[in-house]
């Protein structure tokens, strides 16, 4: 067995062989795919105009300031002090705090995400810490958490709320367990290289406060979502949004000018575009399997019928509520398109208990997130986040379906 996967991971690290490979498998679906077939079609041109709803709605305003602040981290942050408190060896208690409750301050989806953890992950942080940010950063919003509670009932919304920073400190701790040697192993390296004491400081820390607050900033408010109800304080942010970014890129531009130099900039940049190249190709694919697979929650065009899915889900078993999980982590979910989702699989007849599971799993991971994780973190360290966030979302489930049934 041993020498077979020898055998498979040597012709696999042969560029060669993985080209011929992704040029048959485009041969394949060309020649064997049933396009005359109306639902493969429909799933075809769904899958299309699941990449452009990404596109229009999520690249410019939410994967772009999100790319900014990842170079900025990569670049501009001490490696020494993301080390000392995100490290493998830092205080468990302040490590898992911040990261744990990140999300009730970035409105970000699961793909968002991936450009900051990709950040701080090269930086120095512990496995444990990002992998419990690369989770909560999704799964507590608190604005999701909100409109939870009003459209599908308080208890789902406290218990989302609950489960969600729990279970973003236990995947932390999970991962941290499982792959502590290979953290010591980085930041080992990195003081041997002398990494951690070799930036120079050109800014004070309040001016590299300043800095990331208003790039922070841009990013919310610029993936402010409209609410579907008008009126109130969401409603109000989102009306004058635009103003807002407007001014703290002024903000920004006179930070720029002031406190940075030619140089830095051009890292910054030159930072930035090695980040969306590695992310972006695997989120656009992974967007149009999704849209194939399953279809845009109003379209109902996926190649998987919702009607099948609400069976899948019904009553509150361990099958139902893995099925749940499942589909959650394989689904795509833009920002608080979840809520709407679920309403319509509940009105089909989905138990509460899968509900609840969907939504721990779904906003944290889909098929493109998961990609790009492999890209950051290996495929071993995926696999192991992913069947975390499964497994503790199909005991969430059962747990509260057991609870309110």
């Amino acid at each position: 067995m041993k020498s077979l996967v020898a055998v498979l991971t040597h012709y696999w690290n042969n560029r060669e062989v993985r080209v011929f490979l992704l040029i048959l498998g485009v041969f394949s679906a060309a020649y064997f795919v049933p396009f005359e077939n109306p639902r493969v079609g429909a799933a075809v041109l769904e899958s299309f105009h699941m990449l452009q709803d990404y596109a229009r709605e999520h690249v410019l305003f939410c994967l772009i300031p999100a790319f900014f602040i990842a170079g900025a981290i990569a670049n501009f942050v001490s490696q020494g002090a993301v080390i000392k408190y995100f490290g493998s060896k830092a205080p468990r208690w302040l490590a898992y705090s911040v990261a744990s409750v990140s999300g009730t301050v970035l409105a970000v989806c699961s793909c968002t995400v991936l450009p900051l953890f990709s950040g701080i992950h090269r930086r120095g942080a512990g496995i444990g810490p990002a992998c419990a940010f690369l989770y909560s950063g999704p799964a507590i919003n608190i604005l999701a958490i909100i409109l939870t509670a009003r459209v599908l009932g308080w208890q789902l919304g406290l218990a989302r709320a609950v489960a969600a920073v729990v279970f973003a400190v236990l995947v932390g701790l999970g991962m941290s367990a499982l792959f502590r040697d290979g953290d010591r192993q980085r930041e080992d390296a990195a003081a041997n290289a002398g990494d951690l004491g070799s930036e120079q400081e050109r800014r004070t820390g309040t001016q590299n406060l300043v800095f990331f607050a208003v790039l922070v900033s841009i990013l919310i408010f610029a993936a402010w979502s409209r609410p579907e109800q008008v009126g109130g304080l969401w409603s109000a942010i989102f009306g004058i949004k635009w103003y807002v970014v407007t001014a703290l890129l002024l903000v920004l531009s006179y930070v720029l000018v002031k406190w940075f130099e030619r140089d830095e900039l051009g890292y910054w940049v030159s930072t930035t575009w090695d980040f969306a190249k590695q992310i972006l190709p695997l989120l656009f694919v992974g967007v149009m399997i999704a849209g194939f697979l399953m279809g845009r929650p109003e379209a109902e065009a996926g190649l998987i019928p919702g009607e099948y899915v609400a069976r899948l889900v019904g009553g509150n078993s361990v099958g139902a509520n893995l099925a749940a999980s499942v589909l959650g982590a394989f689904m795509y979910f833009a920002t608080l398109t979840e809520i709407p989702i679920l309403q319509g699989l509940l009105g089909l007849g989905m138990g509460q208990g899968p509900a609840l599971a969907l939504l721990l799993a779904g906003p944290a991971l889909s098929l493109p997130n998961m990609l790009v994780i492999r890209s950051v973190i290996g495929t071993k360290k995926t696999l192991a986040f992913v069947a975390m966030v499964v497994v503790l979302s199909t005991a969430g489930g059962l747990i509260y379906g057991a609870l309110v049934g």
